[in-house]
C-alpha cells in the first residue's frame, strides 16, 4: 500500500467543484482547504506507483485544477 499527499492549487471561482470531485475519489482519504501557495490538501492512498499515477492522471483532468505536487509519505518507526 502507499500513501501520499496531494497538494494542489485550484483556479479563482472553481473551488467549491474541485473539492467536491476530489472528496468524491475514493482513493482520497482525507481532504482539508487550506491557506498558502495551495488551495486543498489531500492524503491518498493506493496500491502502488503505477495506481498513483493513475490516479494523478485523473485527479489532473479535473476541470479547474490548476497544478498538483505529490509528495509520497515513508512511514518511519518508532525506537523506544
Amino acid at each position: 500500500m502507499l500513501e501520499a499527499y496531494m497538494l494542489i492549487q485550484i483556479d479563482a471561482g472553481a473551488g467549491s467543484k474541485v473539492r467536491q470531485e476530489i472528496a468524491s475519489v475514493p482513493q482520497v482519504r482525507i481532504a482539508h482547504s487550506v491557506t498558502g501557495p495551495y488551495d486543498l490538501v489531500a492524503r491518498v492512498q493506493v496500491e502502488d506507483m503505477d495506481a498513483l499515477g493513475a490516479l494523478l492522471s485523473d485527479v489532473q483532468s479535473i476541470p479547474g485544477l490548476l497544478r498538483t505536487l505529490t509528495c509520497i509519505v515513508k512511514g518511519m518507526g518508532r525506537s523506544s
